[in-house]
């Protein structure tokens, strides 16, 4: 009697996922830095997506690159460095991303000027409130979103068949002043929840974008909470912009990139 040979199963193919985004997705600062990388992009194999990709077998193709705009997505953010959309097709099945801080500057110039005049009032008051008002949010509604909304809707028209996921920034500063946290981040006191809400207004912003778009948004705001760049090594996520660990300051260590990855691969239902 011929006996009957189970039916072979297929082995399920990796899914193929395209990283995007700015530095907080190249966890620029980490090391060891990706040799596949240009230079200038200071990634790392640190990164959110490279652990994703490990831990799920995902076959990744990561394009994420250390100061990237909305603009980067469409055009080279520097010579020999293609638009990070050439990386996507119709093929694609997942698409990560953070983008929107570097837009306007307003990572670099909420970090930097608020600092500057929290140096120059001993930290005392708030400074950069003071001069500074509304104008980093009114940026943030009037051009930052309108860029993210389409630079996702870019996303969709390159890779139409991906689940995208949109990751918003972890908190840098607390909601309100610590004691020692001058000297790793020189905000003044009354500034540190100005600083925290112009963080809120980003991410927001991006929220919104991604909703509008049909992509996925990643939440922080309550799973960083507590892992801000005031606290001590081994529990922030992100570094401080002095005495930090990593060789860019005010940017996720490895530990905070791993925690994205996580809560990413939560929202999106992923092993």
């Amino acid at each position: 009697m011929v006996g009957l040979a189970a039916p072979a199963q297929a082995t399920p193919q990796p899914l193929p996922y395209v990283a995007l985004g700015d530095s907080y997705s190249a966890a620029s600062g980490v090391l060891p830095l990706d040799p596949s990388a240009a230079l200038l992009c200071a990634r790392s194999t640190k990164n959110y997506p490279h652990v994703i990709a490990e831990r799920t077998g995902a076959t990744l193709k990561d394009v994420t690159c250390g100061g990237a705009q909305t603009k980067d997505f469409a055009g080279s953010q520097y010579p020999g460095v293609a638009p990070q959309l050439d990386a996507l097709g119709a093929d694609t099945r997942l698409v990560t991303l953070t983008i929107g801080g570097n837009d306007n500057n307003t990572f670099i110039s909420t970090v930097l000027s608020c600092a500057a005049a929290g140096v120059l009032t001993a930290g005392q008051g708030s400074p950069c409130k003071d001069h500074y008002g509304s104008s980093f949010a009114d940026d943030i509604d009037t051009k930052t979103y309108p860029a993210v909304k389409a630079a996702l809707q870019a996303v969709r028209n390159k890779a139409p068949n991906a689940r995208v996921a949109v990751l918003g920034y972890p908190w840098i500063m607390p909601a309100k002043a610590q004691t020692g946290c001058f000297v790793k981040m020189p905000i003044a006191s009354g500034d540190v929840p100005y600083v925290r809400d112009i963080q809120t207004h980003l991410n927001s912003a991006v929220q919104r974008a991604a909703n509008e778009t049909g992509a996925t948004y990643v939440d922080f705001s309550q799973a960083s909470e507590g892992h801000d760049a005031c606290q001590a090594s081994g529990t922030r996520w992100v570094e401080p912009a002095l005495f930090g660990t990593n060789f860019v300051p005010v940017h996720p260590n490895a530990l905070g990139e791993s925690a994205m990855a996580e809560r990413t691969m939560g929202a999106l239902g992923l092993g």
